[in-house]
């Protein structure tokens, strides 16, 4: 069960991103990546921006208002990342996050591919 960490979803350099609002230690369950079942089009097609494969053969659909998961944006250098569990998603902490920060994790080569075309806006990437 993830902790119950204040987050607050604030401008960012991509839009608008997830911010830490406290510490958050290294390996901390931060959150639970939510949505409802992807339809078989959606499960095809694979085009949307906030689709997150479960398994080999679901996927959810995150762009719903319960999932403030779904403002984690991409980065190349990440403080977080996805943990998939009996067909959840939960956001893992790789090192120490701090009061301010913006949660970030990598997004995966497929997503790289389809939804960025190659052009990574992160901040590692940005410099």
């Amino acid at each position: 069960m993830p902790s119950n960490f204040q987050l607050r979803v604030l401008r960012s350099h991509s839009g608008r991103g997830l911010f830490a609002q406290e510490r958050i230690p290294k390996g901390s369950l931060i959150v639970e990546y939510v949505g409802r079942p992807a339809t078989a089009k959606q499960i095809r097609e694979n085009r949307e921006k906030y689709l997150f494969w479960t398994s080999d053969v679901s996927m959810i659909d995150g762009n719903v208002p319960a999932n403030i998961a779904r403002f984690i944006n991409h980065s190349c250098a990440p403080n977080c990342e996805s943990r998939i569990r009996n067909r959840r998603i939960y956001i893992f902490a790789l090192r120490t996050i701090q009061p301010g920060e913006e949660l970030s994790y990598d997004y995966g080569e497929e997503y790289f591919d389809l939804q960025l075309a190659g052009n990574c806006r992160c901040a590692k990437c940005s410099k």
